[in-house]
């Protein structure tokens, strides 16, 4: 108990560089289709903020998971419960209503199993259980889209 396993993020020059170019390429709807820009107001600047997102989708439902935990747009949708989805010159303003963990567990689960690269940053395995990804949903926010 109390051993973390999981990768911490850290945005440095190199994640910033390949932020950088993976919005690019959603700008012009060449990443696969369910990856989005997610655009926030900062919650002490009131300015926009932009960063790649992919979306996950459970039972018809669309979710934006926070992979790396509570990073700055975390704290900008829970302050707004409002963002802006867009891609390939397209975009929709969407509300965002953070999940508990019972729905968030195997939302988190099919995220993992479907995004690798994510993988070193959640303690549980893409084959563990979902009450696994339970235990993991509060280092990991999910919010429901509509």
């Amino acid at each position: 108990e109390g051993w973390n396993v999981a990768k911490q993020y850290r945005l440095g020059f190199v994640r910033k560089m390949v932020n950088r170019m993976v919005a690019g390429r959603v700008r012009k709807g060449k990443m696969a289709d369910n990856v989005y820009l997610l655009t926030t107001l900062g919650r002490k600047s009131g300015l926009e903020r932009t960063t790649p997102v992919t979306l996950a989708e459970a039972g018809g439902i669309r979710y934006v998971v926070a992979p790396y935990g509570s990073v700055g747009w975390v704290h900008n949708v829970r302050a707004a419960g409002q963002a802006e989805l867009s891609r390939g010159g397209e975009s929709e303003e969407i509300t965002l209503t953070e999940v508990d963990a019972a729905e968030a567990g195997p939302v988190l689960k099919k995220y993992v199993q479907d995004v690798s690269v994510v993988r070193p940053f959640f303690d549980a395995d893409e084959d563990a259980a979902v009450e696994e990804f339970i235990k993991e949903a509060a280092g990991h926010p999910v919010f429901r889209v509509s």
